[in-house]
């Protein structure tokens, strides 16, 4: 009998930790399935390398990569209230991380997440978004080739916080 109650004990320890890690799992913005990777270390696992494409020259950390139903689905998990749609910014850094799952790991993520305090969004990895993508990396490399290159924005809030303010020439006063 001791056996019994034993068994029924271990059974439901486990019961209670898997449920308490299905919420952590969703407190953390992550669609059910199973975290392959992961760049934080509120999971008590070390740190991953980062996702490196040598053709591209583009390397980057996803905060996590979930496998879910045999498909990786990137999640980048943003520490703010969330915008009424995703930055731009965000999208196309999701997406890099798209990219990067599919040139290293050989499977095309059908969508990725941004996970904000209190709102997620799906991101279609769609061949529109990766193009613009692809645009966006080649304009960059051109302008690394250039030089010199002009500031991209009027906001002086923005300006303020950039870590190359102490030595450029076009900051915002």
């Amino acid at each position: 009998m001791i056996i019994f109650y034993a068994a029924v004990f271990v059974v439901l320890i486990a019961i209670i930790l898997f449920w308490q890690s299905g919420r952590a799992q969703k407190a953390a913005g992550l669609p059910g399935g199973r975290v392959i990777y992961t760049d934080t270390r509120s999971w008590g696992s070390k740190v991953e390398k980062p996702l490196y494409d040598p053709m591209l020259g583009l390397v980057g950390k996803p905060d996590y990569l979930v496998e879910k139903n045999g498909r990786i689905i990137p999640v980048e998990v943003k520490s703010g209230r969330a915008p009424q749609a995703p930055y731009d910014s965000h999208i196309y850094q999701l997406a890099s991380y798209c990219l990067l799952v599919e040139k290293t790991m050989g499977s095309r993520p059908p969508y990725g997440i941004i996970h904000y305090e209190d709102r997620d969004f799906a991101i279609d990895y769609t061949r529109e978004l990766e193009l613009a993508l692809l645009d966006i990396l080649a304009e960059m490399r051109r302008d690394e080739r250039r030089g010199e290159v002009n500031r991209s924005h009027e906001n002086s809030a923005r300006c303020a916080r950039c870590g190359f303010r102490h030595v450029c020439e076009q900051k915002i006063d």
